[in-house]
């Protein structure tokens, strides 16, 4: 299998990669509009509400696993097939994009995030959308292995919250029904993992930040809905200390419960 994170000159020497446009905005902004109006060139779009996500409920959260189906569907549909190797960006560091490198990996697929997204390529971007290549992607049950419940995530061990400091703390909460963090969860905002030119610190570094873990067999990762945390896992992996698992709720179904919560440091 590649590596979680390739740059800009392995995608070049690899031409039969698929790579996706994976842009997705909490702020309303369309990602599909944003893809319309300049992308990579050759690059195909994948819609996180349409593809990487089932609806939002009260009891799975704002951005449930997809349902298998949906998945395969929704990426034969864009040209992604069984033998494709894939390759994701976003303009937000990688971590929207993350969530498509990452479910396509627990499933054994070759993929991985362009590290720097879209400001990592030099040249013009292209309003070209171009001819979905004829694919088929297969239905597979996602692997229960790969993933943490409520439970889970509420019982201790090495839990890893990506989100922003303030939101962890729970100074503020813009989207969630409470504030604050699941007890005994630590914070590493994701944003950590990239160096100032938007390109994710060197694997020293990134085991630097993650002193403690040795091993991320023993790590549930969430955020605020399981989107972001994709970031945090693939960082894990990319610096070599294993895989670990995503809590799919994450604060968005957690917030929900009459579970206790942490806030502070």
């Amino acid at each position: 299998m590649i590596a979680p994170v390739v740059d800009l000159a392995w995608l070049q020497a690899h031409p039969d990669v698929v790579v996706a446009d994976v842009r997705h905005y909490l702020d309303g902004r369309s990602g599909a509009e944003a893809y319309a109006h300049g992308h990579l060139p050759g690059a195909v779009f994948v819609a996180m509400d349409d593809v990487l996500a089932d609806p939002p409920t009260p009891e799975r959260g704002r951005h449930p696993l997809p349902d298998p189906q949906r998945f395969a569907g929704g990426l034969a549909a864009v040209g992604i097939g069984e033998d494709s190797t894939v390759v994701a960006y976003d303009d937000a560091g990688g971590a929207m994009a993350g969530r498509l490198v990452w479910l396509l990996r627990v499933l054994g697929h070759d993929a991985a995030l362009l590290d720097g997204g879209l400001g990592a390529y030099p040249g013009e971007l292209t309003t070209v959308v171009p001819q979905p290549r004829p694919a088929t992607f297969a239905v597979r049950d996602w692997p229960d292995e790969a993933f943490a419940t409520i439970d889970e995530a509420a019982d201790g061990g090495v839990v890893i919250d990506a989100r922003a400091a303030e939101r962890f703390r729970g100074e503020i909460e813009p989207i969630d029904p409470k504030a604050g963090h699941i007890p005994g969860a630590r914070n590493f905002p994701l944003d950590g993992n990239l160096a100032a030119d938007g390109r994710f610190l060197s694997v020293p570094e990134l085991r630097a930040r993650f002193a403690g873990i040795d091993d991320a067999a023993r790590v549930i990762s969430y955020c605020g809905s399981g989107i972001t945390a994709c970031h945090n896992l693939i960082a894990l992996e990319y610096a070599g200390l294993g895989r670990a698992r995503l809590y799919p709720g994450s604060w968005s179904q957690y917030s929900g419960t009459d579970r206790e919560v942490g806030t502070g440091r």
